[in-house]
Formats: C-alpha cells, sequence, structure tokens
C-alpha cells in the first residue's frame, strides 16, 4: 500500500464519520429555522464560506473560466444532488435514526456506483458487473435493512 493510499482511507473514513454529525446539526438548523430548506440553503452558505477561507490559506488559483465550456452537462448536477442530499438527511435521518438513514444512504451510493462503473458514467473508467461486486451490495442491501429493522422506536424528546 502507497503512501498516498495510507492517507486516503483515514481521511475518507473521518470524511465519512462527519456525515451522521452533518446530518443531526443540519435536522437541528432546519428545525430551529422552521423549514429545512432553510436549512438547506444555510448549510450550503456556510459550506461556501467555509470553502472560501480553505481556498483562501492555502492560495488556491482561481479557475480557468475559458475551460467551463468544455465541462459536460451532467458537471454541474452535483450542486443538485448536494441539495438534495443536504435536504433528506436533515428531514429523514431524525425520523430513521442516524444508522439506519446512513446504512440507506451507503446501500444507495453503492447500488449508483455499481451502474455508474459498469457504464462507465459521470467520468468513472468502468468496471465490470461481476458476482463479486454484486454480492458486496447485496451485503450492504442487506445490511441497511437489518439497521433499519433493528431500530427500536423511541418516545419524542
Amino acid at each position: 500500500m502507497n503512501s498516498a493510499t495510507l492517507f486516503a482511507i483515514p481521511a475518507a473514513i473521518i470524511a465519512g464519520a462527519l456525515v451522521p454529525i452533518q446530518a443531526g446539526a443540519n435536522a437541528a438548523l432546519g428545525r430551529n429555522l422552521g423549514h429545512p430548506l432553510w436549512a438547506t440553503m444555510a448549510s450550503l452558505a456556510i459550506s461556501a464560506v467555509a470553502a472560501m477561507i480553505v481556498m483562501a490559506l492555502l492560495r488556491v488559483p482561481a479557475p480557468s473560466f475559458a475551460e467551463l465550456g468544455k465541462l459536460p452537462w451532467w458537471g454541474w448536477t452535483g450542486g443538485v444532488a448536494g441539495v438534495f442530499y443536504i435536504t433528506a438527511g436533515l428531514i429523514l435521518a431524525p425520523r430513521l435514526g442516524a444508522g439506519a438513514f446512513l446504512a440507506a444512504v451507503i446501500a444507495g451510493q453503492m447500488l449508483a456506483a455499481l451502474v455508474l462503473d459498469r457504464y462507465a458514467l459521470v467520468g468513472f473508467l468502468g468496471s465490470a458487473m461481476n458476482p463479486g461486486r454484486l454480492a458486496g451490495a447485496a451485503l450492504i442491501m442487506g445490511g441497511a435493512l437489518l439497521m433499519h429493522l433493528s431500530t427500536a422506536p423511541r418516545a419524542p424528546a
């Protein structure tokens, strides 16, 4: 395993660990702002400010706007996906619980990843659909179902 991988895997684990915190924080934001879409807007605005601060600290050069014309149409869909994910998280995570919500999210990610890899969509190189990948996805789907079915209902706080 090379040094880049030794850094990438823990960084991905930390990023993943932040997702349930994000869902809970955004849900609280939604309750206090009165509507999930206001919380989505606030979360994205805070994200934009944080990104600008990090870019300034790292002295990230400005992009070449001439290159934007070469961007495929789907290159702009990440922002829309982010709005959907954030809004879904702040509505669904409190109802399902962090574990069941994230298990369902990961199951959805795996199913989409299988299709994206199989057909080399949105910039991915492509990977064959094989029994090992299908079995892995099935195990994740089963885990998501177990997480959901094993979540005991709680009395509202």
